[in-house]
């Protein structure tokens, strides 16, 4: 039986990572990132158009898409990625699902587990090892988002507004960013992906570890999601935490500390869960 040509995307709302997965080969791509709650189905086969079509070998041919994305877990959202893929290739077998099952898949492969996604926006599961069981519901990143790069650096930015950070961190920021609180109002409350805004201060966090703010920002960030989320899992007292997103892998020891502060099991982090879905449907296409 000839292998199929596996095209795999898992997208967040910040970037998107894609794999092509042919008998012998394995090319890994990227673009910005595709949330169908901002983008129709024109805009978002644009997206494919210009951004991953020129990187993807001259003459291949897709048999089957992988496609696990934020916001897919709504029927509408769904169909808005489902007739982008159709668009451009209109003879491939097109799956269309929810990250978070990306990243159960990814982390847990076929093991019971808790999958956890950290990164621009935040959520997570029980995985039993085939499909998603329980999913405390996320409320976006203005009521919700616990942990996430959204959330933390609207932490960061409260600090900031409030003029709460010391002279020391202060003048840090400062330069860093040249901002005032009514620039700071402006890109949250009146200009598009507030949400990418947000996260984007989590450079500042990572670069100043160590500082006493800092570490009660992540600290507290991160215990808002293990109380909010984690604790309504009663699986988590018996089987091991997986996390993936970049708030997961720059903080881990954060986490770690926290695993071990309610005596958690910690499981494996990655970065993306790409390297993780790559395993999952290699092994897939061998049985």
């Amino acid at each position: 039986m000839p292998v199929k040509v596996k095209l795999i995307a898992d997208s967040g709302s910040t970037k998107a990572d894609w794999s092509l997965l042919t008998a012998t080969e394995h090319f890994r791509f990227q673009t910005q990132g595709i949330s169908p709650y901002f983008l129709n189905a024109p805009q978002v086969r644009e997206i494919l158009e210009k951004e991953l079509r020129p990187q993807l070998p001259a003459g291949v041919e897709i048999d089957e898409i992988f496609y696990y994305g934020t916001g897919c877990s709504q029927p509408k959202s769904v169909q808005i990625i489902q007739e982008a893929l159709t668009a451009v290739w209109p003879h491939s077998d097109i799956a269309v699902t929810h990250d978070l099952m990306g990243a159960a898949r990814a982390l847990c492969q076929h093991t019971p587990g808790i999958a956890s996604i950290l990164g621009t926006g935040s959520n997570s599961c029980y995985y039993d090892g085939k499909d998603v069981i329980h999913n405390n519901p996320g409320l976006g990143f203005i009521l919700g988002d616990e942990g996430s790069g959204a959330y933390l650096g609207r932490k960061l930015l409260q600090y900031y507004c409030y003029n709460s950070f010391d002279e020391e961190l202060q003048t840090r920021f400062d330069i860093k960013y040249n901002t005032t609180k009514d620039d700071i109002l402006e890109n949250v409350y009146r200009r598009p992906m507030a949400n990418r805004y947000l996260a984007g201060f989590t450079v500042f966090l990572g670069e100043n570890r160590g500082h006493f703010i800092v570490e009660n920002i992540l600290e507290d960030g991160l215990n808002d999601f293990f109380f909010n989320h984690i604790y309504k899992y009663r699986e988590s007292w018996t089987h091991p935490l997986h996390f993936t997103g970049s708030v997961a892998w720059h903080f881990r020891d954060v986490l770690q500390a926290l695993c071990e502060l309610y005596e958690l099991q910690m499981g494996s982090v990655l970065r993306n869960p790409m390297e993780g879905l790559v395993k999952f449907h290699e092994e897939a296409g061998r049985k």
